[in-house]
């Protein structure tokens, strides 16, 4: 019998999905797999909004930002009957593999469904935080380093023009990642990360007092500070109110916000995108379910589901040594 396999893309949107979604269905179509596609995440799921794809409707897919099945968030879906109405849904369509593109809040669903839904359940990691443990990085995650690098180029720009202090927000929900790369990339002076943040005045104060070294060194100094979302308890604003009065600089908030969502992704991620897309395909005639596909060390491979989010997935060692070098001795 030919084989149904079905894909969605759920959470918050990443740049790269669509390039997920293409290779899925070129490896698919290969093997003659029916092949569908639930719109706007576990919504499509519960109201059986589903369409078929083809290898036609790929074309010129590949560079393409956002996600052609749409994405959404879906409350109904966490509750007992809404995993069996989806489960209905998929059995009433013959689905016998579900493709879950997304982060860990999609793979606690896919997880939970897998309970009662005896299909075939593969999550593939789509989400810019590269926040999912059990796997190196996240289809998403370097087109968000870029686009919040080129942020923070053009930033410093105007930092320079006028001596002044810029602070930079970047997202990354609870996880640092972002933060770290982008401050790394863009030659940023002090990045504020939730897995290194200890308290405000700790804060405040070796931001002021690198500061008050440089100035020292040469005179007036422009200096750029990269804040990782819902770490500062008081928001970006209020830390600029602080570290300008604190400083006696004038502090400027800009917030990147969801800009780091979208545009077409870089070739690290259409990379990673296709890696994933076609080894997932590979795992369809096999009794491998429950899991998500990753890379480690370059290499694809599978990883239960809860251990994409019960094991915390840490910074890596090396960048963090040498972002705390940076900023301890680095005069430009």
């Amino acid at each position: 019998m030919t084989k149904h396999i079905a894909i969605l893309t759920s959470g918050g949107d990443a740049p790269g999905m669509n390039a997920c979604i293409r290779a899925i269905v070129i490896a698919a179509d290969r093997l003659g797999y029916q092949i569908s596609g639930y719109l706007r995440g576990y919504n499509g799921l519960l109201d059986d909004q589903r369409i078929t794809l083809t290898c036609e409707r790929m074309h010129n897919l590949l560079q393409q930002g956002g996600t052609i099945l749409h994405s959404a968030r879906c409350k109904a879906f966490t509750t007992e009957q809404g995993l069996k109405k989806a489960a209905d849904n998929l059995t009433k369509s013959n689905v016998d593999t579900l493709f879950v593109i997304g982060g860990d809040g999609s793979f606690r669903g896919a997880h939970a469904l897998g309970q009662i839904w005896e299909g075939q359940i593969i999550g593939l990691p789509g989400t810019i935080d590269n926040d999912v443990a059990g796997t190196d990085a996240t289809i998403g995650y370097y087109t968000a380093i870029e686009t919040a690098v080129s942020s923070i180029d053009k930033v410093r720009d105007t930092a320079d023009a006028f001596d002044r202090v810029f602070m930079v927000e970047v997202m990354g929900r609870h996880a640092g990642f972002l933060a770290l790369s982008a401050a790394l990339a863009s030659a940023s002076d002090y990045v504020i990360l939730p897995e290194r943040f200890s308290n405000e005045a700790d804060t405040l104060t070796q931001i002021c007092t690198q500061i008050q070294q440089r100035q020292a060194k040469r005179g007036p100094v422009s200096y750029v500070i990269v804040l990782a979302e819902n770490v500062w308890p008081g928001g970006i604003n209020d830390l600029c109110v602080r570290l300008a009065s604190q400083s006696n600089m004038e502090v400027k908030p800009v917030i990147l916000g969801h800009v780091q969502r979208g545009g077409s992704p870089v070739s690290q991620d259409r990379l990673l995108a296709v890696q994933l897309g076609t080894y997932a395909v590979t795992l369809v005639e096999t009794s491998t379910s429950g899991v998500m596909v990753g890379t480690y060390e370059d290499k694809a491979v599978t990883v239960p589901l809860p251990q994409t989010w019960e094991d915390a997935k840490p910074l890596p060692d090396d960048a963090v040594t040498t972002m705390m070098t940076l900023m301890n001795e680095r005069y430009r």
